[in-house]
Order: structure tokens, then C-alpha cells, then sequence
């Protein structure tokens, strides 16, 4: 208390112009601060941003653009459009496919759902049929175990085998196992309810 009298008493002893020089000089001390600060801030924030960004460089498969995770009703699935094929977002069914194998096509407002809870779907497209494929990736999904996969063929599908899970897509040519396992088990189990992403 002693020390704010005396510094007091020492601002009152001084003149005008001094006072004024003293304020001057706190003002400035406290823009060299602010700006300190703003300088950590955007470096903590570019590093996050760097992070982030190298984070998903390093997964696999190629990044969608989110569509949002709105519930429709099935009545309204022609009406909606997505930006990949398979889709990995956008308006969906508000009821979950089995996890599992499929002979038959699974409808794209059903399986999105199904992405949304943390499952990775497993497509491909064989007009002509392709028995030892499907057999290789059906051994896949039964070492795996079927929850939060779904395995099914995809017509019009621009490549033979297509990988989905939430915003993530691989597409290939040819059967790769490691591949496809390293999809699996970075996305199977990543739930995306309540983030829209």
C-alpha cells in the first residue's frame, strides 16, 4: 500500500508533460503486449491448422466434401443428389442397413446412415460377375468381423472396387489387401452424429 502512495505522490510531483510521457509509455508497452499476443495466437493457430491438414494428407483414401447428415424420409431419395458415387454424406434414411455382406445393391440413403455411425463400406461393380473378387473381400469382412462394414456390389461404379466411409473415399482397379484393410481400420467405429462431419 506504501508503494502505490509513493507512486502517487511521485505521478503528482510530475508535470503535465511527464504525466503525458509516462501514459505514452504504458500505451505503448501495452500494444507491444497485445501484439506479442496476436503473434502467439496466429503461430498456435497456424500449427493447429498445419497439424490438421497434414493429419488428413497422412489417411487414406481421398477427401468429399461434406453434405451435412440430414434425416429424410425414403419417399424423398430421388429428390437428393451427392457429390461422389458411392456417397459419404448428404441426406439419408433415418434407419441403419444390417452390417454385413449384401448379393443386392444397398440403397445410398440407407448405407450413409451407416457411415454416420462409424461404419466403412465396401463397394464394387462386376457387370460380368467376378466370383474370386467378391470372395476375396468377403474374406476380408469375415477376418474383420462384420460390425460397422458393409459389403455390396454397386452398379455404375466408375472403378471395379470402391471404399466409403464419412467424407473419405478409395477407389481401385484391382484387389489390394493391405489397402483396403488400412481404410477399414482408420475410419470403422468414427462416430459422426451431432458434428455434421
Amino acid at each position: 500500500m506504501a508503494k502505490k502512495k509513493r507512486k502517487k505522490t511521485s505521478t503528482l510531483n510530475m508535470s503535465r508533460a511527464e504525466r503525458k510521457a509516462l501514459r505514452e509509455q504504458e500505451a505503448r508497452r501495452t500494444r507491444l503486449q497485445l501484439i506479442a499476443l496476436g503473434a502467439v495466437s496466429v503461430a498456435v493457430l497456424v500449427f493447429v491448422v498445419f497439424l490438421a491438414v497434414r493429419g488428413q494428407a497422412g489417411l487414406p483414401g481421398d477427401k468429399v466434401n461434406n453434405l451435412g447428415n440430414r434425416h429424410i424420409p425414403t419417399e424423398e431419395a430421388n429428390n437428393v443428389s451427392y457429390n461422389s458415387r458411392p456417397p459419404t454424406s448428404g441426406s439419408h434414411f433415418g434407419q441403419l442397413a444390417r452390417w454385413g455382406v449384401y448379393k443386392e445393391p444397398v440403397a445410398d440413403g440407407l448405407q450413409i446412415h451407416n457411415l454416420e455411425d462409424g461404419g466403412v463400406g465396401i463397394w464394387y461393380n462386376c457387370p460380368d460377375g467376378c466370383p474370386e473378387l467378391v470372395d476375396q473381400l468377403t474374406g476380408i469382412v469375415d477376418e474383420m468381423g462384420e460390425e460397422r462394414l458393409l459389403m455390396a456390389p454397386y452398379p455404375g461404379l466408375e472403378t471395379k472396387i470402391a471404399l466409403t466411409a464419412w467424407n473419405r473415399i478409395d477407389k481401385m482397379e484391382e484387389f489390394d489387401r493391405e489397402r483396403i484393410i488400412e481404410f477399414i481400420k482408420a475410419y470403422r467405429g468414427k462416430d459422426h452424429h451431432g458434428v455434421g462431419g
